[in-house]
């Protein structure tokens, strides 16, 4: 990688991007790499951020996650349905609209592979920011349409009505090939920028459907110096990230 970063470290600062602006928000990160995107971002550019130790603790981004303050479960539902809170999911499978998948595949009524279930993306996705982490890029994830509606797609919120829309907001798309996001007239998946040493043709043959790729689609940015350290000295010493995001 270009650069001297790793493509997981670059994933990682893709992903801290993701939380900039927000502001004093609770950031829910479901994945190594976007976890220790949060606390970057937390460290960096957004101190602001709130993050947990996964359970009721407010903890701060540094190594030692020192304890600020307590966030029971009734509080945690307050800041999802107030739309304080901006998660990045997983998603098993997730279409040009943003629907995203983590419950089946296959049928429903008889399917192939049971997932972990709906769980919670419904309402996360019509009262909060969203961004999605896809640690492998594969048609088989980026699919034309996804077996069963977890998250909410914007062609699914529009055709609900003001009720859906009215909070609904998809932001980021981050893979292990490039970020994506739904700013385009018709509010479909498009790239915002390439990884180092990925092509426009390697990231549409990754894809199960048109994407639109702008002709000057720009290079994902390098972690600074700064952050690299923080990545590997505070953050991640022990280098789990890479387990995460293929070389």
């Amino acid at each position: 990688m270009s650069g001297g970063a790793s493509r997981a470290e670059v994933c990682v600062v893709a992903c801290a991007e993701a939380w900039r602006g927000d502001g004093e928000i609770l950031a829910s990160p479901m994945g190594r790499v976007p976890a220790i995107g949060a606390r970057l971002a937390q460290l960096t550019f957004s101190p602001g951020l709130l993050l947990t130790d996964g359970e009721a603790l407010l903890t701060t981004g540094k190594g030692t996650r020192v304890v600020e303050g307590w966030l029971p479960y009734r509080r945690h539902l307050a800041l999802v349905t107030g739309g304080r809170r901006h998660v990045m999911m997983g998603a098993s499978q997730l279409d040009r609209h943003g629907n995203q998948n983590i419950s089946c595949i296959g049928d429903w009524r008889r399917p192939g592979r049971q997932l972990l279930g709906v769980r919670g993306a419904p309402v996360n996705t019509l009262n909060h920011p969203v961004s999605y982490w896809i640690p492998r890029h594969s048609p088989r994830v980026l699919v034309e349409r996804v077996d069963m509606v977890c998250g909410v797609g914007h062609d699914r919120a529009a055709a609900a009505g003001p009720s859906a829309t009215r909070f609904h907001c998809l932001r980021r798309v981050v893979t292990d090939l490039a970020v994506l996001d739904f700013e385009t007239p018709d509010r479909t998946l498009r790239v915002r920028s390439l990884h180092p040493d990925v092509t426009a043709q390697d990231v549409q043959a990754a894809t199960g459907f048109p994407l639109d790729i702008p002709g000057d689609v720009p290079v994902t940015r390098l972690p600074t110096d700064a952050e690299l350290r923080l990545i590997r000295e505070v953050l991640d010493p022990a280098g789990l990230r890479d387990r995460e995001v293929r070389p």
